[in-house]
């Protein structure tokens, strides 16, 4: 048994809803991703980096994408990410 708010890696996990409108994290991180990448960015360090720091200056204003990055659960990302590289990562 896992103590509660510990990883579990046995365990799939959902990321969570947006409030604001419905669109799941994933989905918002879908459009920013092509939204960076229109624009000529790294996505996946732009998005790395937003996800860590915090900082909305990693994503662009293009098709809103920077007010879309404000709406995703970053430490909902960040544990699913972990968990989805542990997961396919084993020895």
């Amino acid at each position: 048994m896992v103590e509660e708010g510990r990883f579990n890696p046995d365990e799939t996990r959902v990321l969570g809803r947006s409030a604001a409108d419905g669109r799941s994290n994933r989905e918002i991180l879908l459009e920013v991703y092509e939204a960076l990448k229109e624009k000529g960015y790294d996505p996946i360090r732009q998005i790395a980096y937003y996800l860590v720091t915090g900082e909305p200056v990693y994503i662009t204003a293009h098709r809103n994408a920077r007010s879309l990055a404000a709406r995703l659960e970053r430490d909902e990302v960040i544990e699913e990410l972990v968990a989805f590289y542990l997961q396919h990562h084993r020895p």
